[in-house]
């Protein structure tokens, strides 16, 4: 195989893991292979029910009643079209509510207890701006849903007190339930987070599924995000693949995008994320769709790149994004992505398609100041791209 530094030359580079065990997510490393990015664990069961459509689940598309946007997220000159099922969830009739109306009633057990449940939830923690301490990571249960939404109404900060990750969905894991026999994609549950803040996530040492995904981590079903913020979140420091200091997700329902809408990763010094690789997000094998948002203030801080250069941990890639895998797209839409930085590659965005299939469209954007310190794509200022072709760029500034 070609070498990482011979390739560089000619401004490609390849994004290459170590075998996994069998449950770890593992992308294919050739051109052509066909293999799956993420594996089924065995024991899984045999029976598949038949898949739901949409994201959300039946009738959960536009919220004819979004909540007052006390919060103050994504890019308000940001004018991309959002789709009908990337907007917010009408949560004005929700299934359950955390806290009776005061500050003290919205507790992190109120909140685990709540997103096991599943359903629309909503909270109660009275007028003012609110933070929830959690003490324990908030799991959603694969067979409560097919709808897991959490609406913080513009008020509510879930923080991980710079200990723990936040907010956990994984189909294959054994300990949540098995509820088809083809966990890597399934159609639920479909979780979608909105007006709501994710504060000093940290992953650090989380082993399983490869780890990373400081704030949440994502495998399996479908997830978006709409008006949020993600501020101070953290993942292992070192290591070629892992990363997502504020959001990690490993695969999604036939491939169908992530959302991100309105929402704002860092937005100031000294607030964004920090992780070996994915500042703010980090995948593989699957496709997002940012609309309206800003990510800023991330870093990528491993060191050796992917694969781990001789004597060194690895990582390094994606101060904002980090993209692996074959066959998946990203689109950047009226979002502002400035200000981010990688030790390795691709200050902004780090995207790597194996198998060159991939790609990446940036339309009325703003990408500027993002430094690679060691790589980029040549006319693409904080990009490293590997895909089917160059990144298709329209109305937008890279700088």
């Amino acid at each position: 195989m070609t070498s990482l530094a011979a390739l560089l030359v000619l401004g490609v580079a390849t994004a290459t893991l170590p075998a996994c065990a069998s449950n770890e997510p593992t992308p294919a490393f050739e051109p052509g292979s066909s293999a799956s990015p993420v594996a089924p664990p065995t024991g899984a069961p045999t029976d598949a029910p038949q898949a739901r459509a949409g994201l959300g689940g039946p009738g959960a598309s536009a919220s004819p009643k979004p909540a007052a946007k006390v919060l103050a997220a994504g890019n308000p000159n940001g004018h991309a079209t959002v789709p009908a099922e990337a907007r917010a969830v009408d949560t004005s009739k929700p299934t359950r509510t955390i806290g009776t109306g005061t500050p003290a009633s919205c507790t992190s057990a109120a909140v685990v207890k709540a997103v096991a449940a599943g359903g629309v939830i909503t909270f109660n923690c009275g007028p003012a701006p609110v933070t929830i301490k959690m003490t324990a990571t908030a799991k959603v249960r694969n067979a409560n849903g097919p709808k897991v939404v959490l609406d913080g109404g513009g008020t509510v900060t879930l923080s991980g007190q710079g200990q723990r990750r936040i907010l956990y969905l994984n189909t294959c894991d054994q300990a949540q339930g098995f509820t088809t026999s083809h966990c890597q994609n399934q159609d639920h549950p479909q979780l979608t987070v909105q007006n709501l803040t994710f504060a000093d996530g940290n992953s650090t040492g989380e082993k399983a599924e490869g780890g990373g995904g400081g704030a949440i981590f994502v495998r399996g079903g479908r997830f978006k995000v709409v008006n949020s913020r993600f501020v101070r979140n953290r993942c292992d420091r070192t290591g070629p693949d892992l990363g997502g200091a504020a959001i990690r997700v490993l695969s999604q329902f036939e491939n169908k995008p992530v959302y991100v809408v309105g929402s704002t990763f860092g937005g100031a010094s000294g607030q964004g994320g920090s992780c070996s690789n994915g500042g703010a997000l980090s995948s593989i094998g699957v496709s997002w769709v940012v609309l309206n948002s800003v990510l800023s203030h991330n870093e990528a801080i491993g060191s050796g790149a992917n694969p781990a250069k001789s004597g060194t941990p690895g990582g390094g890639s994606g101060g904002a994004i980090y993209c692996d895998g074959n066959e998946f797209t990203v689109r950047i839409a009226g979002t502002i992505i400035e200000n981010n930085k990688a030790n390795e590659g691709g200050g902004a965005v780090f995207f790597v398609s194996n198998n060159r299939t991939g790609t990446m469209k940036i339309e009325s954007s703003t990408l500027r100041r993002n430094p690679s310190a060691k790589f980029e794509t040549r006319g693409f200022p904080g990009i490293f791209f590997l895909g089917a072709q160059n990144p298709t760029v329209t109305g937008s500034k890279l700088q």
